[in-house]
């Protein structure tokens, strides 16, 4: 993360801190750390920006979009729940030696006002203690999926099996269930949750994990015999230790007929036209 007032006076200018659980995501505070934002960027290859009388290389559009800071506050929440199991002031767990600006999570709008809603809360004194709570989570977290389904039907945004790219897509070709949306919108919340999290948040939507094809019980093979057998995906039956014959059941057209009654004795067979010539005897 990144804050243009807390920024060290020796900070390179195109330094960043990031906080990457894996891929790195880059997020920013606007003046005073009222707003947490993140940045994505879309890229294209040979793409450049004409700036008055130079030219920009780097032709990358990046897209700033306010964030819910509670998302990244709760990774700090989890871990320490995990290691300690008690009710801490939030100064003590939304702290990281590797990213010393996490604590401006905390100046975000509204998170004294909502954070009750990830967290059980104790009050001593003038101070509250808090400490994880995946029930208050998982209610929160349910809040937030049926608003992003909401957002999809309100855009018209497809969000079926049979959608390649529903994000080039904005008219509605095919009528989505009520389970399409709801896992389309869990698939874009679990980007911001651990994985754990994200599967007990399956389960607290009432969807069941979908299967993958390998996990699927393999066809069953079809067992060669005497008797004829018939294709899954075709109309043609065969039978499996007789090639050389057809069906004793087929139709035979009025010239199969005549062709099978002509009496073909001292004929040349048909390959005999096209074999080569025997050699001329000298």
């Amino acid at each position: 993360m990144h804050s243009a007032e807390q920024r060290p006076a020796d900070a390179h200018p195109g330094q960043w801190v990031l906080i990457a659980p894996g891929e790195a995501t880059l997020y920013l505070f606007n003046s005073g750390a009222q707003q947490l934002f993140e940045v994505k960027a879309f890229h294209e290859e040979y793409r450049s920006w004409f700036i008055g009388q130079t030219v920009q290389q780097d032709g990358r559009l990046l897209f700033v979009t306010p964030m819910d800071p509670l998302f990244l506050i709760l990774y700090y929440l989890i871990k320490a729940d995990k290691e300690q199991g008690k009710f801490q002031p939030l100064d003590q767990v939304v702290i990281d030696s590797e990213y010393p600006n996490c604590p401006l999570l905390l100046k975000c709008a509204d998170v004294k006002q909502y954070i009750h809603h990830v967290t059980d809360e104790k009050e001593i004194g003038s101070q509250k203690f808090h400490k994880y709570s995946q029930e208050k989570t998982l209610k929160w977290l349910k809040k937030k999926v049926n608003q992003t389904v909401k957002a999809l039907k309100s855009n018209n945004v497809c969000v079926g099996e049979r959608v390649l790219d529903p994000t080039f897509v904005s008219i509605k070709q095919i009528t989505d269930t009520e389970e399409d949306y709801l896992r389309y919108a869990h698939g874009l919340i679990s980007e911001y949750i651990p994985e754990d999290l994200s599967k007990e948040l399956l389960k607290y939507l009432g969807l069941p994990e979908l299967k993958s094809p390998a996990s699927e019980p393999p066809l069953k093979k079809m067992k060669l015999s005497d008797d004829p057998v018939e294709a899954e995906e075709d109309y043609t039956k065969f039978n499996s230790n007789n090639t050389k014959t057809k069906k004793a059941n087929s139709k035979m057209s009025a010239a199969q007929k005549a062709l099978a009654k002509v009496d073909k004795r001292g004929m040349k067979s048909i390959s005999s036209f096209f074999s080569s010539k025997p050699k001329a005897s000298k």
